[in-house]
């Protein structure tokens, strides 16, 4: 059976953005910049996302579009006799099983939180109200199966349907519902009262704090999080790589 390729370039780029733009970035990030120093962190982190994370996700795309494998047989096929680098394959592979338990329970949390507020279940409640509601969530062995049936039922089902009329067309949907709620929220957050502050503090480096939190340490979450913004290290992005059709000039 021949293996089946991406539609379009948009297919490409939006399939890769989905793996790469999520919990890390829109969850994760703005507590880790705080942590480190705001926009101190932030230059720290847009170095190492051009230096390695950029160079690093070409590669993998490389090894992916050259291969046309899985992220195992990929490096099996490219490599030299003698070589190991197959053994990098069986790591990704491990980090992808890893990365589905986590992606896989979490979204079954915000599949929880919408329906609870598709049913007024937050209106009224304070913070502390809305905290236990969490806690609650997760003391009930029945809604976190529950929801994590749903979500791996959903993406089998998807998956079924084939890389362009599933995997393919879903993408290009939720990513433009998802980059529209992103500009509305940053429009949002800009307008509210202290939206400025809130700028300064993501713009305007403190190096105070980054001092305080330790200059090591900060370089090293910098790091850790362009890798994590890229999806990178456990061949995500070979996988889509090994989808783009070889004529096309992606």
């Amino acid at each position: 059976m021949e293996r089946e390729k991406l539609g379009s370039r948009m297919g490409f780029i939006l399939l890769s953005a989905g793996c790469a733009i999520g919990i890390g970035n829109v969850w994760r990030f703005p507590y880790i910049a705080g942590v480190y120093g705001g926009g101190a962190f932030v230059l720290f982190y847009l170095f190492f996302l051009v230096i390695m994370g950029i160079p690093v996700m070409t590669m993998e795309f490389a090894v992916g579009r050259a291969s046309r494998r899985s992220v195992i047989r990929g490096f099996e096929t490219l490599e030299k006799p003698g070589q190991k680098w197959h053994l990098h394959g069986y790591l990704g592979m491990a980090g992808n099983y890893l990365l589905m338990m986590f992606y896989t329970t979490v979204t079954g949390w915000m599949l929880y939180y919408f329906y609870q507020m598709l049913t007024g279940k937050f209106q009224g409640k304070n913070t502390d109200q809305v905290g236990q509601m969490f806690m609650d969530m997760l003391a009930s062995p029945q809604i976190l199966t529950g929801t994590t049936i749903v979500v791996v039922a959903a993406g089998i089902f998807i998956c079924s349907i084939g890389l362009q009329k599933g995997v393919e067309r879903i993408t290009k949907i939720m990513m433009s519902l998802l980059l529209g709620i992103i500009i509305i929220l940053a429009v949002h957050s800009c307008l509210l009262k202290g939206g400025a502050e809130g700028l300064k503090f993501y713009l305007l480096p403190d190096f105070g704090k980054m001092k305080e939190a330790g200059v090591w340490e900060t370089i090293t979450a910098a790091m850790n999080q362009a890798f994590f913004t890229l999806s990178l290290g456990i061949g995500s992005m070979g996988i889509f790589g090994s989808y783009i059709d070889k004529n096309e000039a992606f």
